[in-house]
């Protein structure tokens, strides 16, 4: 499979670069300083980065402060996917999601998982999401859990739709390795849900 990372970087877009390599797939890493180069809000070149692909991550996250380009990024890679008809898994944010046993209350407005220095991160995600409700592209969400982070790679995951995954300690988390895992996983063997999560 051809797949191409935009974001590829990151936390999250190095460890899905890996992972797809480690699956013997064909990756195109781009970002704005490595061999690839390309701005994830310039449409016309993720076009020209999309019209090979079989399939798109889109790993982009802003700098914090930043959290306002979202849309702007979010609408440039959806627009780009609809215009070379390619299938996008866009890594968002938890904030779009449920609270367990409360799904009236999405987890952006619940302190227990969003401290206040990360609300604005939850927000952007939420209006990112909403971007994508309204495309037309082939796209799928996946919203982490609440805690993201580096961590060695086990292999082994839960994976939930539209509410926030918990363990028994009340702990939400996954390692940005084992996210890749399930990343590679909905892209080899798509499932029929466009918003997902997943957590230990």
């Amino acid at each position: 499979m051809k797949i191409t990372v935009v974001g590829a970087t990151g936390m999250v877009g190095t460890q899905v670069v890996a992972e797809a390599a480690r699956r013997d797939h064909e990756v195109t890493a781009v970002s704005r300083t490595g061999a690839v180069r390309g701005d994830a809000t310039d449409r016309e070149r993720m076009v020209e980065l999309f019209a090979d692909a079989d399939v798109v991550v889109g790993a982009t996250r802003p700098a914090p402060g930043q959290e306002h380009t979202v849309v702007e990024t979010i609408t440039a890679l959806l627009d780009a996917a609809a215009a070379t008809g390619t299938r996008i898994l866009v890594v968002g944010g938890s904030g779009p999601l449920r609270t367990p046993g409360e799904p009236g209350r999405l987890v952006r407005d619940n302190p227990e998982f969003v401290p206040a220095r990360w609300r604005g991160f939850a927000a952007a995600s939420c209006a990112q999401f909403s971007v994508c409700q309204e495309h037309g592209a082939d796209w799928t969400y996946l919203s982490p859990p609440a805690v993201l982070e580096p961590g060695d790679r086990t292999g082994g995951y839960r994976r939930g739709t539209d509410t926030l995954l918990v363990a028994p300690d009340g702990s939400s988390r996954i390692s940005a390795a084992d996210l890749a895992v399930a990343i590679l996983d909905e892209l080899e063997t798509p499932s029929p849900h466009r918003h997902f999560t997943v957590a230990y």
